[in-house]
Protein backbone atom coordinates (compact mmCIF):
# COMPACT_ATOMS: atom_id res chain seq x y z
CA UNK A 1 0.00 0.00 0.00
CA UNK A 2 1.28 3.39 -1.00
CA UNK A 3 2.45 5.38 1.64
CA UNK A 4 -0.25 8.55 2.71
CA UNK A 5 0.98 12.03 2.82
CA UNK A 6 -1.67 15.06 3.35
CA UNK A 7 -0.73 18.39 3.09
CA UNK A 8 -2.95 21.36 3.58
CA UNK A 9 -2.52 24.82 2.47
CA UNK A 10 -3.92 27.45 5.37
CA UNK A 11 -7.71 28.36 4.69
CA UNK A 12 -7.86 32.50 3.56
CA UNK A 13 -10.18 34.52 4.28
CA UNK A 14 -12.19 35.81 1.29
CA UNK A 15 -13.26 39.18 2.16
CA UNK A 16 -11.19 40.44 -0.74
CA UNK A 17 -9.57 38.74 -3.79
CA UNK A 18 -6.24 36.80 -3.57
CA UNK A 19 -3.12 38.61 -3.63
CA UNK A 20 0.42 37.49 -4.54
CA UNK A 21 1.04 36.27 -0.85
CA UNK A 22 -1.74 33.61 -1.09
CA UNK A 23 -0.17 32.15 -4.37
CA UNK A 24 3.60 32.56 -2.45
CA UNK A 25 1.65 29.63 0.10
CA UNK A 26 -0.52 28.09 -2.37
CA UNK A 27 2.74 27.09 -4.74
CA UNK A 28 4.62 25.85 -1.64
CA UNK A 29 2.74 23.63 -1.07
CA UNK A 30 2.34 22.29 -4.83
CA UNK A 31 6.27 21.93 -4.74
CA UNK A 32 5.72 19.59 -1.94
CA UNK A 33 2.99 17.88 -2.83
CA UNK A 34 4.43 17.40 -6.30
CA UNK A 35 7.51 16.33 -4.63
CA UNK A 36 6.07 13.33 -2.81
CA UNK A 37 4.05 12.05 -5.87
CA UNK A 38 7.79 11.29 -7.58
CA UNK A 39 8.13 9.33 -4.55
CA UNK A 40 5.51 6.97 -5.34
CA UNK A 41 3.20 8.85 -2.26
CA UNK A 42 -0.79 8.77 -2.17
CA UNK A 43 -0.91 12.20 -1.60
CA UNK A 44 -3.80 14.22 -0.80
CA UNK A 45 -3.84 18.56 -0.76
CA UNK A 46 -6.87 20.64 0.45
CA UNK A 47 -7.44 23.99 0.78
CA UNK A 48 -10.44 26.28 1.56
CA UNK A 49 -12.57 29.69 1.73
CA UNK A 50 -12.65 30.77 5.51
CA UNK A 51 -16.48 32.21 5.21
CA UNK A 52 -17.84 32.48 8.38
CA UNK A 53 -15.88 35.88 10.06
CA UNK A 54 -17.10 38.57 11.10
CA UNK A 55 -14.80 40.61 8.58
CA UNK A 56 -16.73 38.45 5.53
CA UNK A 57 -19.82 40.13 6.77
CA UNK A 58 -18.36 43.55 7.23
CA UNK A 59 -17.24 43.58 3.69
CA UNK A 60 -20.54 42.39 2.77
CA UNK A 61 -22.10 44.79 4.33
CA UNK A 62 -19.89 47.81 2.99
CA UNK A 63 -19.95 46.09 -0.43
CA UNK A 64 -24.09 46.05 0.10
CA UNK A 65 -24.27 42.63 -1.04
CA UNK A 66 -26.02 39.36 0.42
CA UNK A 67 -23.00 37.72 2.52
CA UNK A 68 -22.88 34.06 0.81
CA UNK A 69 -23.37 35.37 -2.51
CA UNK A 70 -20.14 37.91 -1.46
CA UNK A 71 -18.35 34.70 -0.11
CA UNK A 72 -19.25 32.84 -2.76
CA UNK A 73 -17.88 35.20 -5.61
CA UNK A 74 -14.57 35.59 -3.93
CA UNK A 75 -13.86 32.06 -3.13
CA UNK A 76 -14.34 31.95 -7.40
CA UNK A 77 -11.44 34.30 -7.26
CA UNK A 78 -9.27 32.25 -5.15
CA UNK A 79 -10.19 29.04 -7.46
CA UNK A 80 -9.53 30.64 -10.32
CA UNK A 81 -5.90 31.69 -8.98
CA UNK A 82 -5.53 28.18 -7.69
CA UNK A 83 -5.95 27.08 -11.58
CA UNK A 84 -3.46 29.99 -13.02
CA UNK A 85 -1.04 28.77 -11.12
CA UNK A 86 -0.95 24.77 -12.38
CA UNK A 87 -1.31 24.37 -8.28
CA UNK A 88 -3.34 21.20 -8.07
CA UNK A 89 -5.91 20.96 -4.70
CA UNK A 90 -7.74 17.53 -4.79
CA UNK A 91 -10.15 19.55 -2.48
CA UNK A 92 -11.33 23.28 -2.03
CA UNK A 93 -13.50 23.26 0.92
CA UNK A 94 -16.08 25.75 1.42
CA UNK A 95 -16.46 27.00 5.58
CA UNK A 96 -20.29 27.29 4.45
CA UNK A 97 -21.13 24.36 2.92
CA UNK A 98 -23.19 21.67 4.85
CA UNK A 99 -20.98 19.03 5.33
CA UNK A 100 -18.25 21.47 7.07
CA UNK A 101 -21.24 22.28 9.49
CA UNK A 102 -22.46 18.93 10.18
CA UNK A 103 -18.51 18.26 10.90
CA UNK A 104 -17.94 21.44 13.04
CA UNK A 105 -20.69 21.02 15.28
CA UNK A 106 -19.95 17.23 15.75
CA UNK A 107 -16.36 18.52 17.00
CA UNK A 108 -17.76 21.00 19.06
CA UNK A 109 -19.81 17.93 21.23
CA UNK A 110 -16.67 15.94 21.34
CA UNK A 111 -15.08 19.29 23.15
CA UNK A 112 -18.20 19.66 25.01
CA UNK A 113 -16.68 18.40 28.76
CA UNK A 114 -13.80 21.71 28.42
CA UNK A 115 -16.80 23.89 27.03
CA UNK A 116 -18.30 26.32 29.29
CA UNK A 117 -20.45 29.65 29.32
CA UNK A 118 -19.14 32.79 31.41
CA UNK A 119 -19.83 36.77 30.60
CA UNK A 120 -16.28 38.20 29.66
CA UNK A 121 -15.16 41.64 28.14
CA UNK A 122 -12.22 42.13 26.38
CA UNK A 123 -10.58 43.88 23.15
CA UNK A 124 -11.33 42.19 19.49
CA UNK A 125 -8.88 42.46 17.02
CA UNK A 126 -11.39 41.96 13.79
CA UNK A 127 -8.49 41.67 11.05
CA UNK A 128 -7.12 38.58 13.53
CA UNK A 129 -10.10 37.82 14.18
CA UNK A 130 -8.82 37.24 17.90
CA UNK A 131 -9.61 38.61 21.75
CA UNK A 132 -6.05 40.11 22.84
CA UNK A 133 -4.87 41.18 26.35
CA UNK A 134 -3.13 44.42 27.07
CA UNK A 135 0.27 42.79 27.57
CA UNK A 136 -0.17 41.12 23.95
CA UNK A 137 -0.59 44.69 22.57
CA UNK A 138 2.18 46.85 20.90
CA UNK A 139 1.29 50.52 21.88
CA UNK A 140 -2.16 49.24 22.66
CA UNK A 141 -2.43 47.70 18.70
CA UNK A 142 -2.33 44.42 17.74
CA UNK A 143 0.83 43.91 15.66
CA UNK A 144 -0.60 42.54 12.89
CA UNK A 145 -2.75 45.01 12.15
CA UNK A 146 -1.26 48.14 13.35
CA UNK A 147 -3.80 51.52 12.89
CA UNK A 148 -6.83 49.30 13.07
CA UNK A 149 -8.37 49.96 16.39
CA UNK A 150 -9.73 47.56 18.84
CA UNK A 151 -13.35 46.61 19.40
CA UNK A 152 -13.97 46.70 23.27
CA UNK A 153 -16.58 43.55 23.43
CA UNK A 154 -18.43 42.97 26.82
CA UNK A 155 -21.17 39.80 26.17
CA UNK A 156 -21.67 36.08 27.53
CA UNK A 157 -20.00 33.73 25.84
CA UNK A 158 -19.00 29.97 25.43
CA UNK A 159 -15.14 29.59 26.80
CA UNK A 160 -12.86 26.08 25.99
CA UNK A 161 -10.40 25.21 28.79
CA UNK A 162 -7.26 26.33 27.07
CA UNK A 163 -5.68 26.19 30.10
CA UNK A 164 -5.92 22.51 30.99
CA UNK A 165 -4.01 21.64 27.77
CA UNK A 166 -0.73 23.82 28.21
CA UNK A 167 1.52 20.92 29.83
CA UNK A 168 0.24 18.63 27.29
CA UNK A 169 1.35 20.98 24.08
CA UNK A 170 4.57 21.78 25.72
CA UNK A 171 5.43 18.27 25.74
CA UNK A 172 4.06 17.80 22.13
CA UNK A 173 6.09 20.76 20.57
CA UNK A 174 9.03 20.13 22.74
CA UNK A 175 9.48 16.45 21.62
CA UNK A 176 8.60 17.89 18.01
CA UNK A 177 5.76 14.84 18.19
CA UNK A 178 4.22 17.84 17.04
CA UNK A 179 6.81 19.18 14.95
CA UNK A 180 6.97 22.52 14.03
CA UNK A 181 9.26 24.47 11.40
CA UNK A 182 11.45 25.88 11.06
CA UNK A 183 13.05 25.59 14.64
CA UNK A 184 12.68 29.31 15.47
CA UNK A 185 9.00 29.14 14.86
CA UNK A 186 9.07 26.08 17.81
CA UNK A 187 10.71 28.22 20.29
CA UNK A 188 8.19 31.08 19.53
CA UNK A 189 5.60 28.78 20.78
CA UNK A 190 7.27 27.36 23.65
CA UNK A 191 7.88 30.74 24.78
CA UNK A 192 4.32 31.59 24.47
CA UNK A 193 3.37 28.83 26.18
CA UNK A 194 5.82 29.34 29.41
CA UNK A 195 3.45 32.01 30.08
CA UNK A 196 -0.35 30.81 31.88
CA UNK A 197 -2.59 29.93 29.11
CA UNK A 198 -6.06 31.90 29.25
CA UNK A 199 -9.27 30.10 28.02
CA UNK A 200 -10.40 31.43 25.08
CA UNK A 201 -13.92 32.55 24.22
CA UNK A 202 -15.19 30.19 21.22
CA UNK A 203 -18.56 31.71 20.58
CA UNK A 204 -20.01 34.97 19.50
CA UNK A 205 -23.70 36.34 20.26
CA UNK A 206 -25.70 36.05 17.07
CA UNK A 207 -25.66 39.71 17.37
CA UNK A 208 -22.64 40.66 17.23
CA UNK A 209 -21.83 37.49 14.71
CA UNK A 210 -25.30 39.09 12.44
CA UNK A 211 -26.21 35.60 12.29
CA UNK A 212 -23.52 34.61 10.33
CA UNK A 213 -21.38 31.34 11.23
CA UNK A 214 -21.80 28.04 12.30
CA UNK A 215 -24.89 27.79 15.10
CA UNK A 216 -23.86 26.62 18.41
CA UNK A 217 -25.16 22.84 18.85
CA UNK A 218 -28.50 23.25 21.51
CA UNK A 219 -27.74 27.38 22.12
CA UNK A 220 -29.69 29.41 19.34
CA UNK A 221 -28.28 32.56 20.25
CA UNK A 222 -24.38 31.90 19.84
CA UNK A 223 -22.62 31.11 16.68
CA UNK A 224 -19.05 29.67 16.51
CA UNK A 225 -16.07 31.40 16.87
CA UNK A 226 -14.69 31.59 12.93
CA UNK A 227 -11.02 29.58 14.80
CA UNK A 228 -12.77 26.69 16.26
CA UNK A 229 -14.79 26.50 13.18
CA UNK A 230 -12.47 27.40 10.17
CA UNK A 231 -8.80 24.98 11.56
CA UNK A 232 -11.68 21.92 11.06
CA UNK A 233 -11.76 22.03 7.70
CA UNK A 234 -8.90 20.41 7.63
CA UNK A 235 -11.37 17.58 8.82
CA UNK A 236 -14.19 18.53 7.23
CA UNK A 237 -12.85 18.65 3.75
CA UNK A 238 -11.41 14.94 3.72
CA UNK A 239 -12.47 11.42 4.59
CA UNK A 240 -11.63 9.59 8.35
CA UNK A 241 -9.26 8.15 6.39
CA UNK A 242 -6.98 10.66 5.16
CA UNK A 243 -6.43 12.35 8.64
CA UNK A 244 -4.47 13.28 10.22
CA UNK A 245 -2.43 16.00 8.58
CA UNK A 246 0.97 15.14 7.69
CA UNK A 247 1.97 18.91 7.09
CA UNK A 248 -0.11 22.26 7.21
CA UNK A 249 1.41 25.09 5.53
CA UNK A 250 0.60 28.57 7.25
CA UNK A 251 2.07 32.32 7.27
CA UNK A 252 3.88 33.00 10.83
CA UNK A 253 1.07 35.46 11.81
CA UNK A 254 -1.62 32.57 12.54
CA UNK A 255 1.30 30.00 14.01
CA UNK A 256 -0.48 30.18 17.80
CA UNK A 257 -3.89 28.92 16.18
CA UNK A 258 -2.61 26.35 14.66
CA UNK A 259 0.16 24.88 17.28
CA UNK A 260 -2.33 25.73 20.68
CA UNK A 261 -5.72 26.18 20.11
CA UNK A 262 -6.31 23.76 17.14
CA UNK A 263 -4.33 20.87 18.97
CA UNK A 264 -6.00 21.64 21.97
CA UNK A 265 -9.43 20.86 20.44
CA UNK A 266 -8.33 17.87 18.96
CA UNK A 267 -7.09 17.04 22.58
CA UNK A 268 -10.18 17.94 23.37
CA UNK A 269 -12.26 15.91 21.24
CA UNK A 270 -9.85 12.66 21.42
CA UNK A 271 -8.82 12.79 17.79
CA UNK A 272 -5.44 12.20 16.13
CA UNK A 273 -2.86 15.63 15.91
CA UNK A 274 -1.19 16.85 12.77
CA UNK A 275 2.23 16.20 12.30
CA UNK A 276 3.75 18.92 11.62
CA UNK A 277 3.33 22.66 10.74
CA UNK A 278 5.19 25.10 8.34
CA UNK A 279 5.28 28.73 9.37
CA UNK A 280 6.56 30.77 6.07
CA UNK A 281 7.04 34.32 6.48
CA UNK A 282 5.73 37.52 4.67
CA UNK A 283 5.94 38.89 1.18
CA UNK A 284 6.61 42.90 0.76
CA UNK A 285 6.50 44.99 -2.03
CA UNK A 286 9.62 46.89 -3.17
CA UNK A 287 10.38 46.86 0.67
CA UNK A 288 7.13 47.93 1.89
CA UNK A 289 4.20 45.89 3.45
CA UNK A 290 1.44 45.29 1.30
CA UNK A 291 -1.59 47.66 1.70
CA UNK A 292 -4.61 48.63 0.33
CA UNK A 293 -3.79 52.56 1.68
CA UNK A 294 -0.33 52.00 0.24
CA UNK A 295 -1.80 50.96 -3.09
CA UNK A 296 1.05 48.14 -3.52
CA UNK A 297 -1.39 45.12 -3.37
CA UNK A 298 0.14 42.60 -6.24
CA UNK A 299 -2.22 40.75 -8.22
CA UNK A 300 -0.53 37.29 -9.01
CA UNK A 301 -2.49 37.03 -12.23
CA UNK A 302 -1.60 39.88 -14.10
CA UNK A 303 2.05 39.01 -13.04
CA UNK A 304 0.95 35.59 -14.41
CA UNK A 305 -0.54 37.11 -17.78
CA UNK A 306 3.12 39.06 -18.37
CA UNK A 307 5.59 36.33 -17.38
CA UNK A 308 3.64 33.32 -17.68
CA UNK A 309 2.93 30.39 -14.50
CA UNK A 310 6.13 29.02 -14.01
CA UNK A 311 8.16 32.57 -14.32
CA UNK A 312 6.11 33.01 -11.08
CA UNK A 313 6.72 30.17 -9.80
CA UNK A 314 10.39 30.34 -10.24
CA UNK A 315 10.50 34.03 -8.58
CA UNK A 316 8.59 32.91 -5.23
CA UNK A 317 10.52 29.20 -4.73
CA UNK A 318 13.80 30.83 -5.35
CA UNK A 319 13.54 34.11 -4.16
CA UNK A 320 12.16 34.00 -1.40
CA UNK A 321 13.82 32.23 1.64
CA UNK A 322 11.04 30.41 2.58
CA UNK A 323 10.94 30.42 6.64
CA UNK A 324 11.09 34.31 6.41
CA UNK A 325 10.08 37.41 4.75
CA UNK A 326 11.07 38.24 1.29
CA UNK A 327 10.47 40.89 -1.34
CA UNK A 328 8.56 40.72 -4.72
CA UNK A 329 9.52 43.61 -6.88
CA UNK A 330 8.88 43.47 -11.09
CA UNK A 331 12.31 44.55 -11.01
CA UNK A 332 14.07 41.84 -9.78
CA UNK A 333 11.32 39.61 -11.55
CA UNK A 334 12.66 41.02 -14.71
CA UNK A 335 16.13 40.31 -13.92
CA UNK A 336 15.88 36.95 -13.09
CA UNK A 337 13.24 36.27 -15.84
CA UNK A 338 16.13 36.95 -18.55
CA UNK A 339 19.24 35.69 -16.41
CA UNK A 340 17.47 32.58 -15.51
CA UNK A 341 14.66 31.30 -17.21
CA UNK A 342 15.65 33.07 -20.60
CA UNK A 343 19.44 33.02 -20.98
CA UNK A 344 20.60 30.26 -19.00
CA UNK A 345 17.55 27.75 -18.96
CA UNK A 346 15.97 28.71 -22.07
CA UNK A 347 18.83 29.19 -24.07
CA UNK A 348 20.20 25.43 -23.30
CA UNK A 349 17.19 23.89 -23.99
CA UNK A 350 16.97 25.42 -27.45
CA UNK A 351 20.06 24.32 -28.75
CA UNK A 352 20.51 21.23 -27.31
CA UNK A 353 17.13 20.01 -28.87
CA UNK A 354 18.19 21.75 -32.06
CA UNK A 355 21.14 19.68 -32.45
CA UNK A 356 19.31 16.60 -31.25
CA UNK A 357 16.58 16.93 -33.75
CA UNK A 358 19.10 17.79 -36.25
CA UNK A 359 21.04 14.82 -35.91
CA UNK A 360 17.59 12.58 -35.43
CA UNK A 361 18.63 11.51 -31.85
CA UNK A 362 16.61 9.15 -29.37
CA UNK A 363 16.32 8.57 -26.07
CA UNK A 364 14.10 6.89 -23.32
CA UNK A 365 12.79 8.51 -20.58
CA UNK A 366 15.06 6.93 -18.10
CA UNK A 367 15.45 6.50 -14.72
CA UNK A 368 15.96 9.62 -12.41
CA UNK A 369 15.65 10.34 -8.33
CA UNK A 370 16.41 12.77 -6.29
CA UNK A 371 19.87 12.71 -4.16
CA UNK A 372 19.65 12.56 -1.15
CA UNK A 373 20.97 16.02 -0.06
CA UNK A 374 18.18 17.51 -2.09
CA UNK A 375 15.66 15.35 -0.16
CA UNK A 376 17.22 16.54 3.21
CA UNK A 377 16.24 20.20 1.93
CA UNK A 378 12.88 19.48 0.69
CA UNK A 379 11.65 18.35 4.25
CA UNK A 380 13.51 21.49 5.69
CA UNK A 381 11.40 23.34 2.89
CA UNK A 382 14.39 24.80 1.31
CA UNK A 383 13.21 25.30 -2.10
CA UNK A 384 15.75 28.01 -2.55
CA UNK A 385 18.60 26.12 -1.83
CA UNK A 386 17.60 23.37 -4.24
CA UNK A 387 16.67 25.53 -7.43
CA UNK A 388 20.12 27.38 -6.50
CA UNK A 389 21.69 23.48 -7.30
CA UNK A 390 19.52 22.81 -10.30
CA UNK A 391 20.59 26.47 -12.11
CA UNK A 392 24.66 25.81 -10.72
CA UNK A 393 23.80 22.65 -13.09
CA UNK A 394 22.31 24.31 -16.00
CA UNK A 395 25.35 26.60 -16.09
CA UNK A 396 27.61 24.09 -15.75
CA UNK A 397 25.99 22.66 -18.59
CA UNK A 398 26.23 25.18 -20.55
CA UNK A 399 29.94 26.17 -20.24
CA UNK A 400 30.61 22.52 -21.01
CA UNK A 401 28.41 23.12 -24.86
CA UNK A 402 30.49 26.10 -25.26
CA UNK A 403 33.54 24.65 -24.86
CA UNK A 404 33.01 21.56 -26.82
CA UNK A 405 30.88 23.43 -29.30
CA UNK A 406 29.04 21.09 -30.72
CA UNK A 407 28.09 23.08 -34.10
CA UNK A 408 31.65 23.03 -35.34
CA UNK A 409 31.89 18.92 -34.69
CA UNK A 410 30.49 16.46 -37.50
CA UNK A 411 27.47 14.13 -36.55
CA UNK A 412 29.54 11.30 -35.53
CA UNK A 413 31.92 14.18 -33.75
CA UNK A 414 29.46 15.33 -31.51
CA UNK A 415 26.72 12.08 -31.02
CA UNK A 416 28.84 10.54 -27.67
CA UNK A 417 28.59 14.14 -26.38
CA UNK A 418 25.55 14.94 -27.24
CA UNK A 419 24.09 11.66 -25.22
CA UNK A 420 25.76 13.06 -22.05
CA UNK A 421 23.98 16.58 -22.24
CA UNK A 422 20.98 15.30 -23.12
CA UNK A 423 21.53 12.61 -19.80
CA UNK A 424 22.13 16.05 -17.81
CA UNK A 425 19.48 18.00 -19.56
CA UNK A 426 16.63 15.30 -18.34
CA UNK A 427 17.77 14.96 -15.12
CA UNK A 428 17.34 18.77 -14.66
CA UNK A 429 13.74 18.37 -16.06
CA UNK A 430 13.25 15.54 -13.36
CA UNK A 431 14.41 17.93 -10.41
CA UNK A 432 11.84 20.81 -11.78
CA UNK A 433 9.05 18.57 -11.72
CA UNK A 434 7.74 20.62 -8.65
CA UNK A 435 8.64 24.08 -9.19
CA UNK A 436 8.13 24.23 -13.08
CA UNK A 437 5.85 21.52 -13.91
CA UNK A 438 5.09 23.45 -16.98
CA UNK A 439 8.55 23.59 -18.38
CA UNK A 440 9.78 20.04 -16.51
CA UNK A 441 6.86 18.65 -19.01
CA UNK A 442 7.90 20.54 -21.74
CA UNK A 443 11.59 19.23 -21.55
CA UNK A 444 10.45 15.72 -20.82
CA UNK A 445 8.21 15.29 -23.78
CA UNK A 446 10.77 16.65 -26.60
CA UNK A 447 13.29 14.59 -25.18
CA UNK A 448 11.54 11.25 -25.05
CA UNK A 449 12.11 9.33 -27.78
CA UNK A 450 12.93 11.38 -31.35
CA UNK A 451 14.61 14.62 -29.90
CA UNK A 452 12.32 17.28 -30.70
CA UNK A 453 13.41 21.18 -31.71
CA UNK A 454 11.25 23.70 -28.73
CA UNK A 455 9.98 26.43 -28.92
CA UNK A 456 11.57 29.27 -26.79
CA UNK A 457 10.53 28.08 -22.85
CA UNK A 458 10.66 32.01 -21.59
CA UNK A 459 10.35 34.57 -24.68
CA UNK A 460 12.07 37.49 -24.23
CA UNK A 461 10.55 40.12 -22.79
CA UNK A 462 9.45 42.92 -24.73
Amino acid sequence: MDKKFYITAAIPYVNAAPHIGHALEFIQVDAIARHHKLLGEKVTTLTGSDENALKNVQAAEKANVPVQGFVDKNAILFQDLIKKLNVNFDVFQKGTSPSHFKSSQELWQRCLKDIYKKNYEGLYCVGCEAFYTEDELVNGECSEHPGKKLEKVSESNYFFKLSKYQKHLIDLISSDELKIYPEFRKNEVLQFLKKPLLDISVSRSNERAKNWGVPVPGDNTQRMYVWFDALNIYRSGVAEAAWPADLHIIGKGIIRFHAVYWPAFLLSADLPLPKGIFAHGYLTVNGQKMSKTVGNIIDPLEVVKKYGTDALRYYLLREIPSADDGDFSYRRLDEIYNADLANELGNLVSRLTNLGEKDELKFSNGEFSFSSEVEKQFNSFQFNLILENIWFQIKSLNKKIDDFAPWKKNKEERKEFLTGCFKSLKSIAFQLQPFLPETAGKIIDATTGEIKKIAPLFPRLK
